[in-house]
């Protein structure tokens, strides 16, 4: 593969090269590594925002990637790139939560989106949004992120098995009484799951 194919802009029928092929790219191109952010900045961002918040959300993804720029040449491909992504995201997140300068902000005082066609359907779902962040947020750390890791960024079970480094049967029970957790504590709300 050409850097030129590998650099074109994806399209329905063909998505792009591999993460594996643009990594080794971005190692030594710009371009290539600005694929790469292109690609994975949204799940960064949603898994940033369950964890610390969408205030601190956008400081913890520029943290990320200015981390994974600086990590490319030492990646050894051990992993899958989207694993190490995680890790350095969930690593980024907790220095944020532990008070390195990223306050995190409720998904209450996030300013809500223009709504194109119903204001009133809007708000319901920024209720709703705001209910499922708190409920996220009652969840023990380690529920809070398998449970992020699996509905958010829609990983398997075994590579959240890799990146938190649990075994796999942790990983399904954390994911199970996660979500039981959830359930409960939003039906206890009002909210019918």
């Amino acid at each position: 593969m050409t850097l030129r194919e590998a650099l074109a802009p994806p399209t329905a029928e063909d998505p792009g090269p591999p993460d594996a092929v643009l990594v080794r790219l971005a190692a030594r191109d710009e371009r290539a590594f600005e694929v790469l952010v292109r690609r994975h900045a949204g799940t960064v961002h949603r898994l940033a925002a369950t964890m610390v918040g969408p205030g601190a959300a956008d400081d913890v993804v520029q943290e990320v990637f200015i981390s994974v720029h600086r990590g490319l040449k030492d990646f050894r491909g051990e992993a899958t790139f989207s694993t190490w992504l995680h890790r350095v995201t969930l690593n980024a997140c907790y220095g944020a939560l532990r008070g390195k300068g990223h306050p995190t902000v409720s998904m209450h005082d996030a300013p809500e989106p223009l709504a194109p066609h119903d204001p009133a359907r809007t708000g319901e779902q920024a209720e709703l949004r705001d209910q499922l962040a708190q409920a996220l947020q009652a969840l023990p750390r380690e529920q809070r992120e398998a449970v992020s890791l699996r509905e958010l960024a829609g990983l398997d079970y075994a590579e959240i098995s890799r990146i938190t480094g649990a075994e796999l049967g942790t990983v399904k029970s954390r994911i199970n009484r996660g979500r039981a957790a959830l359930r409960a504590w939003l039906t206890r709300a009002g909210i019918e799951p």
